[in-house]
């Protein structure tokens, strides 16, 4: 049998109070105890827009225990090929030119590196890529390749990509050739993640990640007004998604599952019921 590290997208969320907490926090490291004492693993999403700070990965590190495992997402310096300069009523796309960056990369790995031997997934999540961002998927996988060349083989690297063009027996067998895990993402204009593994189920690496995201986040967000305690949006497909991970686990993968209150309304609500499907 493989192992199964659940846990959620992010954890600062004051409306888990009563779920998760027993009280309200000023800092987001103030919740991250007593959230390890409930989940053992966690994403940290917010590096994904800001490079990691010291203090920030010290306070971390101090809040859990040293079998806690972290997840968490490249900066998209990183991995957004185009940046837009907005000026009065237009805007301007003009090329990044620290995409997939060696230098950008080493700077982060060096602002996590004492977290390095507690992380099982760092992710490079990519935006959707239109042919004005990249002309093809072999485009995409040179420029992965080229990049990947750069990094430390050890590191557990997953991509996640947005382009369901792209979910094609050339990118697995270029990911496991690599030792790359896929990031399976169920989210609004992707196929659902259970479609994928029944097409490229063999072609994974030991570790396999899935990230239940959701659909319409402006509209979940009208309907929980903020608060992310209860579900709203009931996914009627989740056995099957459980199914998935209990096959993943049979196999004797490593899975990593991060559930975000976008996808039904409450993550902490969420994982209850996969966890109650799984353990079946």
């Amino acid at each position: 049998m493989g192992v199964l590290k659940i846990g959620t997208c992010s954890w600062n969320y004051p409306s888990w109070v009563g779920l998760v907490y027993s009280k309200k926090c000023s800092r987001s490291s103030g919740y991250l105890k007593e959230y390890s004492e409930k989940y053992r693993t966690v994403e940290i999403d917010s590096w994904f827009y800001k490079l990691p700070a010291e203090k920030e990965v010290s306070e971390y590190l101090n809040a859990v225990d040293k079998d806690f495992v972290f997840s968490c997402k490249v900066s998209n310096r990183i991995t957004l090929t185009h940046l837009r300069e907005y000026k009065k009523s237009f805007k301007t796309l003009y090329t990044n030119a620290d995409f997939l960056s060696p230098d950008i990369f080493k700077t982060y790995i060096n602002s996590i590196q004492p977290m390095i031997p507690r992380i099982g997934l760092i992710m490079l999540e990519f935006e959707y890529l239109s042919r004005d961002k990249m002309s093809s998927l072999s485009q995409f996988i040179s420029c992965l390749d080229e990049f990947l060349g750069t990094t430390d083989p050890s590191l557990p690297l997953a991509i996640e990509t947005r382009n369901k063009n792209y979910l094609q027996k050339e990118y697995f067998e270029f990911l496991k050739e690599r030792n790359i895990g896929h990031v399976f993402s169920e989210k609004l204009y992707m196929p659902h993640i259970y479609d994928v593994y029944e097409r490229f189920g063999d072609l994974l690496t030991q570790q396999s990640t899935i990230r239940l995201l959701g659909g319409d986040r402006k509209a979940i967000e009208e309907k929980t007004a903020g608060r992310w305690d209860t579900i709203v949006e009931e996914k009627k497909d989740l056995n099957l998604i459980a199914a998935m991970i209990k096959d993943l686990t049979r196999s004797g993968k490593t899975v990593h599952v991060y559930v975000n209150n976008h996808y039904e309304g409450s993550a902490p609500l969420t994982i209850n019921k996969i966890m109650q499907i799984t353990e079946k």
